[in-house]
């Protein structure tokens, strides 16, 4: 696949364009409509392509919590046996709560874990069917509000009796800069893992207290020009991490759903590594 195809599309999930801008510049990239058109469906995430993570030795329920300006819901998954579990809260990207967020989580339950996805857009309605307008809607979250509720998940778990009160978080693209936003602003949490996330500010590295495990992927030039100035900040402050740089690997590497910038063996390798650090500190 043209470099410059993922790299558009990477601008219309991010920026973002309108689809009319997007399909337009993708005619103009591959020389014809016909030929955009045959590309489409290679670049497009399709959730119906998420792999299916089998629930039947999981518990499984959706939940609500106190958000702003209105309640959180959140995916919740863990092993049957009734007892307390170490927490992962596992944040999604710019499109809401979805299919694929859903197996993730159910990949890290049958880890071990109590695992619980959070909806960034419950407070504004949900998550709509339609990707390009779950990605506008999240221009209407208020960042102050947003951050807040993923916040808000640390007290809810305290709530719960499969709580053992460590906890952790993985997110992806959009979910991994709130990952390190955690890592800044929940000074509880354990560990935290983000994908393909934009940094934390410098000026805030020294309020982390979390151990941190950064997954880049090596041809995501937006992202990853934020990687030296953080892990300067992170040495300077004596701050345990540990980072990877997949090399030809694209951004969104780890999503299944994405079957042009889905790399399999940077995503196995990638999520070993994540459960490893989860074992290591949540233990």
């Amino acid at each position: 696949m043209d470099q410059r195809i993922i790299n558009l599309y990477d601008e219309y999930t991010h920026t973002p364009l309108t689809r009319e801008t997007f399909l337009k510049k993708l005619i103009q990239l591959t020389g014809s409509t016909a030929a955009a058109m045959a590309v489409l469906p290679l670049i497009e995430v399709n959730q119906a392509h998420a792999a299916v993570t089998a629930d039947d030795d999981l518990f499984t329920e959706y939940i609500s919590y106190p958000g702003v300006p209105a309640e959180m819901k959140a995916y919740v998954a863990r092993p049957k046996a009734d007892k307390k579990y170490a927490a992962v809260v596992v944040i999604h990207e710019n499109r809401g709560l979805n299919a694929h967020i859903e197996d993730v989580t159910r990949r890290a339950a049958k880890a071990g874990y109590l695992a619980i996805a959070p909806n960034a857009l419950a407070p504004i309605g949900g998550t709509p069917a339609n990707e390009d307008e779950a990605r506008t809607k999240f221009q209407e979250l208020k960042a102050e509000n947003n951050l807040q509720n993923f916040i808000n998940v640390f007290p809810y778990l305290k709530t719960r009796k499969d709580y053992n009160g460590k906890a952790g978080c993985v997110g992806f693209c959009w979910g991994g800069a709130m990952a390190n936003n955690l890592a800044v602003q929940v000074p509880d949490l354990k560990a935290a893992v983000p994908f393909y996330g934009r940094q934390a500010a410098t000026e805030d590295v020294p309020k982390i207290n979390a151990a941190l495990q950064l997954h880049y992927g090596g041809m995501d030039e937006r992202v990853n020009a934020g990687i030296a100035a953080y892990e300067e900040a992170l040495k300077k402050n004596g701050k345990t991490y540990e980072l990877y740089i997949y090399e030809g690997a694209q951004h969104a590497f780890h999503n299944d759903t994405a079957p042009t910038r889905y790399n399999e063996a940077a995503a196995k390798l990638a999520w070993n590594r994540t459960l490893e650090f989860f074992k290591k500190y949540l233990s």
